[in-house]
């Protein structure tokens, strides 16, 4: 797990073949659920490249990822990119550590 903060920090991950990106919220309890889902399947596929950010800490880079990708944002959110393109975005219960294992594995291959 990579915490972000702001596009320096970000930049390089739009260079890998694959990569799931999360914004989660400090304060929200529906965020934290979400954050602990990607806790658990991070631990499980240390090999798939991912970083976070909490939205409250890096409000700017939350923007330039909505910008960038066309996104809009919400707070849980996952996106995974492929050859520095989102191809896959998911928010609230949606993230679960399966599902994220089941786009992940399936963008991988």
């Amino acid at each position: 797990m990579n915490k972000v903060s702001n596009e320096n920090e970000f930049a390089p991950f739009l260079e890998r073949d694959l990569f799931l990106f999360i914004k989660h919220s400090l304060t929200c309890p529906i965020s934290l659920a979400a954050f602990g889902e990607y806790t658990k399947f991070t631990e499980v596929h240390q090999d798939i490249p991912t970083a976070y950010l909490a939205v409250q800490e890096a409000r700017p880079l939350s923007n330039h990822v909505a910008e960038i990708t066309g996104i809009k944002h919400e707070s849980p959110q996952a996106i995974l990119f492929h050859n520095g393109k989102p191809v896959w975005d998911a928010s609230h219960q949606q993230i679960t550590a399966e599902k994220l294992e089941k786009t992940v594995l399936e963008y991988s291959k």
